[in-house]
């Protein structure tokens, strides 16, 4: 897994987005106590199941992979 340059901004960015995302679809709405890794956790898997990103094998899922599948999503996003 090669680390983008500015991988630490597009997760923020990532969390930003993919929250809209979610509260557009109705399906979550997040608080101010929520933290990051649960948001990133939960973003992750609504875009998977939306067939957005492509899922992790199962065994391979963690914090920084689950970021760096996000940073990726929101650099396409902003690059196309």
């Amino acid at each position: 897994m090669k680390k983008l340059k500015n991988e630490k901004e597009l997760v923020k960015k990532a969390i930003t987005l993919g929250a809209a995302y979610a509260k557009t679809r109705g399906v979550a709405q997040f608080e101010a106590t929520d933290s990051a890794a649960n948001k990133i956790e939960y973003i992750y898997r609504l875009l998977v199941h939306d067939k957005l990103i492509q899922p992790l094998p199962e065994n391979q899922v963690s914090q920084p992979s689950m970021q760096h599948k996000l940073a990726l999503w929101v650099d396409r996003q902003l690059n196309p």
